[in-house]
């Protein structure tokens, strides 16, 4: 348009006009191949139209399906990248809890309990889970629904799962029956599709469900007749707590304790509490184990050099939601410090000075600036800043570490 305004007053407005269709016609030739490339794939509909014979064997009404894909013409090519990429960076301990136990994330968490008190407690006499543990779910799964806004993460759900059953070897199984599962939620009237958004693997609303784990835990929670755990928090926190208590959530225990252990090696596996401490192993700051009979699994997330964890039940439970340890123990300890508790009494070992999430952001934008980063500026330094940094270091002269440290920062802040 800018060129458009800058021409001479002498042209008429049929100058203006066709000008602005060369400029249009240019416009769809620059971007036409694609948009023919990503609607012409007369394999996907094949696929589509033996996949709407299964869907309704299963139940599936023709309306519901046809509602359901109006508009999927292709798959969809971000969701398979989604699904094939491999980090460059292997994530070390310390940048897994550093992106996830944040100043940010306990404050707020802090705001939003004292926010939705009253439906924090109305989920935990329902279902016994702590409502610290709910909060720090909803700030990993969406940063407390803040992903919901991002429309290059938050998909279709339809597209995202057809695409995966479609053209993802790995994953088709996976896709086939989530996608069926998505189509039933979408057949009982209940979920509007424009509803269905989720990530590149179909997990859906603020605590990231998949369709077939939001059939067996999704709570109506606020009473108005929805399980909406895209637009209702109750709903959303309370079909967490759901997941957790069906798995065996023990109400009224934590999830584990912080501790200190001897410098000699200690068996695998579990052991009451009691035989822990006679092997050496105590809770820090000179604290006192609440009950001595619970059974304990020893955890070292970054081995003996870094913080130790004597693990309960609900570790294991929380695990239910995402099977990794460093996810239950990310979640276990924001929990802890939404609540109040301090700071691990033993930091990650990392080879630099930490950064802040303020200055994470700064040091993304001077990177995003300098042409070096490409990502979102969201104060995580994951794989996309650590390789931003390694180009920027290289363009300085100094040896290429990759690490979000206060000494990169400085070093861009003069550069």
């Amino acid at each position: 348009m800018g060129q458009v305004a800058s021409l001479p007053a002498r042209r008429t407005g049929s100058h203006y006009f066709f000008l602005f269709a060369l400029l249009s016609l240019c416009a769809l030739l620059l971007v036409g191949p694609h948009v023919a490339a990503a609607a012409a794939d007369p394999g996907f509909e094949k696929w589509k139209k033996e996949f709407r014979k299964q869907a309704l064997k299963e139940g599936i009404t023709p309306e519901t399906f046809d509602r359901a894909f109006k508009g999927i013409e292709s798959p969809d090519q971000w969701v398979l990248d989604k699904a094939s990429f491999q980090p460059e960076f292997k994530a070390p301990v310390w940048q897994y809890f550093d992106n996830r136990v944040t100043k940010y994330a306990v404050q707020r968490g802090k705001a939003k309990k004292k926010e939705l008190k009253p439906w924090l407690d109305k989920i935990e006499k329902q279902s016994g889970v702590n409502p610290n543990i709910l909060l720090a779910i909803w700030s990993m799964e969406s940063s407390f629904g803040a992903i919901l806004d991002n429309k290059t993460v938050m998909r279709s759900v339809i597209r995202s799962l057809a695409t995966l059953a479609y053209a993802d070897p790995k994953r088709k199984k996976f896709g086939t029956s989530q996608l069926l599962a998505a189509l039933q939620i979408l057949q009982s009237g209940k979920i509007d599709e424009s509803n269905l958004t989720g990530s590149w693997a179909g997990a859906m609303g603020h605590t990231q469900f998949i369709p077939t784990s939001y059939q067996a835990y999704a709570v109506d929670m606020d009473g108005d007749g929805k399980k909406d755990i895209w637009n209702s928090v109750p709903d959303a926190l309370a079909t967490a707590a759901n997941l957790l208590k069906k798995n065996g959530w023990v109400s009224g225990q934590t999830w584990g304790y912080e501790v200190t252990i001897p410098d000699r090696k200690l068996p695998a596996g579990k052991l009451k509490i009691s035989e822990w401490e006679k092997l050496g192993v105590k809770r820090v700051r000179g604290k006192e184990f609440p009950r001595p009979n619970d059974v304990a699994e020893l955890k070292l997330p970054a081995g003996r050099k870094g913080p130790a964890f004597l693990m309960l039940k609900n570790f294991f439970v929380i695990k239910r939601y995402n099977n990794s340890d460093r996810y239950a123990a990310a979640v276990g300890i924001l929990a802890d410090q939404i609540g109040g508790a301090p700071p691990l009494s033993k930091d990650w070992k990392r080879p630099f000075t930490k950064l802040d999430r303020d200055e994470i952001i700064e040091l993304q934008t001077k990177l995003k600036e300098k042409g070096f980063y490409d990502g979102e500026i969201d104060g995580k330094a994951g794989g996309g800043t650590r390789k931003a940094i390694l180009k920027f270091e290289e363009s300085v002269g100094v040896d290429l570490q990759g690490f979000p440290s206060k000494e990169v920062l400085e070093l861009i802040r003069t550069n």
